[in-house]
């Protein structure tokens, strides 16, 4: 059974309340127990934090616990060279999940700190990303 872990950064606990034409009227607690259902071969772990040193603690505990991390790191992707440096220095597989097409919204959204350690991208499905970040990880 490979074990997944889901790390969610800031505001993404407000999903189902905050912007809705963004993020969907669904919260991640409704969603991660269909995705589990949905993927009941996998063990899927979840943590969520607003704290950035909390996130890099959460990535570095489960290095080499876990066959891959789905990390949305939110609004510290666009600006956190040390969850950046994290997942570099990291051996456990890391794909970065968005929710939204960050390319098609502002500008300094374009810019990951992370994408050039992770495994792979995945952004603009919705909650839909995460499903496709598992199917991402269950094809190695």
């Amino acid at each position: 059974m490979k074990k997944i872990l889901i790390i969610n950064g800031p505001n993404l606990n407000l999903l189902g309340k905050r912007e809705k034409t963004i993020y969907g009227s669904t919260g991640f607690g409704e969603f991660l127990e269909t995705l589990r259902k949905e993927f009941s071969e996998c063990d899927i772990g979840y943590f969520q934090s607003n704290i950035e040193g909390e996130i890099i603690d959460s990535l570095q505990n489960a290095d080499q616990k876990y066959d891959g991390i789905i990390l949305n790191a939110g609004g510290y992707t666009h600006t956190s060279v040390a969850i950046g440096d994290c997942v570099r220095a990291i051996g456990t597989p890391v794909v970065e999940v968005h929710i939204s097409n960050v390319y098609s919204r502002e500008e300094f959204r374009h810019v990951s700190y992370i994408a050039p350690s992770a495994k792979g991208v995945i952004a603009g499905f919705g909650l839909g990303s995460y499903k496709l970040a598992v199917e991402s990880l269950l094809m190695d």
